[in-house]
């Protein structure tokens, strides 16, 4: 405990004091000798960064339960599944740069359970690069990050049907099971759809069918 309290810069008492709270995990035992490793040490270095960062130690414990009660990276992606996102890797310093004053155990229970966060050792790992820099503009822009995951919620079941949709579609009537141009048409669709879409929104025209379009009585 000496010799990893010197390297985290900390007293043997403080170090003593996470033990008991239960925010660093036991050492290995050899008989009457304890060994900390460097797990431990990045434990450390993570409550020291989330304390200069404004968190409790309440509020880290919180965090540090939910993240180890978290899918790991091979449950979430699955292995060898293809995918055009690109997985980002975050301490959890890092996550809170992010989301400055939104990291809580509810969000990140929250954002493990809709599968943007997994854990890797001591890293997170968020699923998609593009929803994670759209996410922090969000709430940047003054979102709170438990309605963007509501939104992100309705989103992915919309998302789920329309990739039902182009499935379909291809299977019934293409020779591949997933052609090259498969993807590409399917966002094109879905984008000029959606840009059409916040059009009629934001002019306050009738949704739900193309302007112009006869009512049915």
């Amino acid at each position: 405990m000496e010799e990893l309290a010197k390297e985290a810069g900390i007293p043997v008492r403080t170090v003593r004091f996470y033990r008991e709270r239960g925010l660093i995990s036991p050492p290995r035992r050899e008989g009457r000798i304890a060994w900390y490793d460097d797990h431990h040490l990045a434990r450390l270095r993570t409550i020291a960064g989330l304390l200069e960062r404004g968190h409790t130690l309440t509020g880290i414990a919180d965090l540090a339960r939910t993240f180890e009660s978290g899918r790991d990276v091979a449950e979430v992606l699955g292995l060898g599944e293809p995918t055009e996102e690109t997985p980002v890797r975050l301490t959890p310093e890092q996550l809170a740069d992010y989301f400055e004053g939104e990291v809580t155990a509810e969000n990140l229970a929250a954002a493990l359970e809709l599968g943007y966060l997994a854990t890797d050792g001591d890293e997170i790992v968020h699923i998609s690069r593009r929803l994670l820099e759209v996410s922090a503009e969000l709430v940047r822009e003054g979102v709170p990050l438990a309605t963007v995951f509501a939104a992100g919620r309705r989103v992915r079941e919309h998302a789920e049907a329309l990739a039902e949709l182009f499935v379909g579609v291809v299977e019934a009537h293409a020779d591949e099971p997933e052609p090259p141009q498969l993807r590409p048409l399917a966002r094109a669709v879905v984008d000029a759809e959606l840009s059409m879409a916040l059009d009629r929104r934001l002019r306050g025209e009738p949704t739900g069918r193309p302007t112009g379009e006869p009512t049915t009585p």
